[in-house]
């Protein structure tokens, strides 16, 4: 069931993960443990740096939307000529 709740701005939110396995939980705890870090801080900035990266679908929008870039040769024969020069 969704529902939304209306915070005020800047009031940080509450997410609860259920039905972890005990195996990715250890694994979890020890990494955060690693880098002394709560598991809490460790969570987050591994969700923090997930939304930093725009979604695949986007980075492909985005690439087909540039004009294709058209090589003098192919990349073996621009390889062969680079590595002639001195």
């Amino acid at each position: 069931m969704w529902y939304t709740c209306d915070y005020p701005e800047g009031m940080s939110k509450m997410i609860q993960v259920r039905n972890v396995p005990d195996n990715l939980h250890r694994e979890l705890v020890k990494r955060a443990r690693a880098r002394d870090q709560t598991l809490t801080d460790y969570i987050q900035e591994i969700l923090e740096r997930e939304v930093s990266r725009p979604p695949r679908e986007e980075v492909f929008r985005r690439i087909a939307s540039h004009d294709p870039v058209v090589f003098p040769g192919t990349a073996a024969e621009l390889i062969r000529k680079e590595r002639r020069e001195p």
